[in-house]
């Protein structure tokens, strides 16, 4: 079941994890790390689970040790609670924090950074995230897009992107299975109207690069492999 893999192995959400902390952008409480002098800023999107999860916002400062300075919106305010499943699934949890919403608020979130001094601006959007990412990509209101185990995104969506776009995807994922990371591909390849990567982790799960088990030794391979790629992307078009 689709949605059993979008809630396996939830965060314990720590509001105090991370280097950076909390302040108001665009209208929403955000995490931010790094310097705010910075040229370059990314956003990242979190899945369903939201703001305040520690990988999550691990590697959003180990983005802005990059030197960028990189912003953790809490475009969710009420994360999905996976023991409260039964009485509010995903499906119903969604008509209440749909990906639209999510996309109307991170463009006030870039105009926000861009009031402040940012001349480049990459996202990347996790599970929920990447729908929201795929969106901006369609309008060129970022420089470079990576979405990471994408839910929602068609094919459509990634054939309209316009600006240089990423995506990392697992081996076992129903949202986005080898077989449609493929067909991004495809799509992408056959236009060659923006640079663009593609990548499947083999022997990974939906979720994988900000939800690994720190036991599991593949998956902590692949989340750091992962996170490297997502640096290396943004070095190459966020300049």
């Amino acid at each position: 079941m689709a949605s059993h893999q979008c809630c396996s192995n939830p965060p314990t959400l720590d509001p105090s994890s991370g280097v950076g902390h909390i302040e108001q952008l665009g209208g929403l409480s955000t995490y931010v790390t790094g310097s705010p002098s910075a040229k370059h800023a990314i956003i990242l999107i979190s899945d369903v689970f939201g703001y305040e999860a520690p990988k999550l916002r691990k590697l959003a400062d180990e983005v802005a040790a990059a030197g960028y300075y990189v912003v953790v919106p809490d475009f969710i305010r009420e994360p999905f609670v996976v023991e409260n499943i039964a009485i509010l699934p995903l499906e119903v949890w969604m008509k209440d924090h749909g990906t639209d919403k999510g996309f109307e608020e991170s463009k006030l979130i870039i105009e926000t950074l861009r009031s402040k001094g940012a001349t480049a601006v990459g996202a990347a959007g996790f599970c929920w995230g990447g729908k929201v990412v795929s969106e901006l990509s369609k309008y060129e209101l970022i420089e470079a897009a990576v979405l990471l185990h994408p839910t929602w995104v068609t094919v459509d969506d990634i054939k309209g992107a316009k600006v240089p776009i990423s995506i990392l995807g697992a081996e076992i994922d129903d949202f986005c299975p080898p077989e449609l990371l493929k067909q991004y591909e495809e799509v992408l390849t056959a236009q060659s109207k923006v640079d663009s990567f593609v990548k499947l982790f083999p022997k990974t799960e939906h979720g994988w690069s900000t939800r690994y088990d720190d036991e599991d030794e593949v998956a902590v391979k692949s989340a750091k492999e992962a996170n490297q790629d997502v640096l290396d992307w943004f070095a190459k078009h966020i300049k």
